[in-house]
């Protein structure tokens, strides 16, 4: 199934300054997260940012939250995205069936939210390079458990490419520069 930039939003999934500090290859994640939303603004992909729990985890790190086109995170307290009320007609609103998600951990908020929007009848293209865990072998659990689910997994440069669809245009020249 073809991923069209025209069918899509992402979910930037918790991404929080407490917690994030000990997420496995952090820094790997952090800078492969930044590329891809500056990838998606490029293709104008909205960008819907959740927090769990703020008093308890922080705010999205700001590094993160630089990159982003803005920033209206919604608070949550569900580990789905799916369950929140407001973040669900969020993602309903923009009438789009695709969702790329990314974020933290993989093995909560990810794995349930993706788990969640495919019984809504949406198609989650899970950016593996832009989600972590603690602990690496939960992450590797969740991916596996997502693919079962029926999740797309994709690299964030993959998904880029696959938006923009054709090369020689300004889109791909800076979402090309992006991924060097």
């Amino acid at each position: 199934m073809r991923i069209l930039a025209n069918e899509t939003i992402a979910l930037c999934i918790d991404i929080q300054s407490k917690l994030f500090p000990h997420i496995h290859d952090n820094q790997r994640l952090e800078k492969n997260a930044r590329t891809l939303i500056q990838g998606l603004s490029t293709l104008s992909i909205p960008i819907v940012v959740t927090e769990q729990y703020v008093k308890g985890l922080g705010e999205t790190i700001e590094s993160v939250k630089e990159v982003l086109p803005s920033y209206s995170p919604l608070e949550k307290k569900c580990f789905s995205c799916a369950d929140d009320e407001v973040i669900f007609n969020t993602i309903v609103s923009y009438s789009r069936k695709n969702i790329i998600i990314f974020g933290i951990e993989s093995h909560v908020c990810v794995l349930q939210t993706c788990i969640d929007i495919i019984e809504r009848g949406f198609t989650p293209v899970v950016v593996e390079d832009c989600i972590g865990s603690r602990k690496l072998y939960d992450n590797y659990v969740a991916i596996e458990r997502m693919k079962k689910e029926g999740a797309i997994i994709a690299t964030y440069e993959s998904i880029l490419f696959e938006l923009c669809r054709v090369s020689g245009t300004e889109t791909f020249k800076t979402i090309s520069a992006l991924v060097k």
